[in-house]
């Protein structure tokens, strides 16, 4: 990395997460897909199930956009360049929902 021009701050570093980390996350995303495919089995949750699986998938998105994009590490812009578009196709896509009755 080039070294900052004099009086300029360096910018802040952060370090990635090693092995160790990534096996977590692999982890926790085949927990919430073992939950996924367990909800679909229940019946009990079949009024519940598309918001409950559309959750579910969110968040497994989140958690794969944050650690293995490489998002939680990078500069915030870069994730509120991904995160707002995101949250705005969601609202879309709601609202198409509600108008059409689904």
């Amino acid at each position: 990395m080039a070294e900052p021009l004099e009086g300029q701050a360096r910018p802040r570093e952060r370090a990635h997460p090693g092995a160790k980390e990534y096996v977590g996350i692999a982890v926790i995303l085949t927990l919430i897909t073992a939950v996924e495919v367990a909800v679909f089995y229940i019946p009990a949750m079949h009024p519940v199930l598309v918001p409950t699986l559309l959750t579910l998938s969110a968040l497994k998105f989140c958690l794969v956009a944050m650690f293995y994009m490489h998002l939680k590490f990078d500069a915030r812009l870069f994730s509120w360049l991904f995160v707002v578009p995101m949250i705005i196709a969601t609202l879309v896509i709601i609202a198409l929902m509600r108008l059409f009755g689904h």
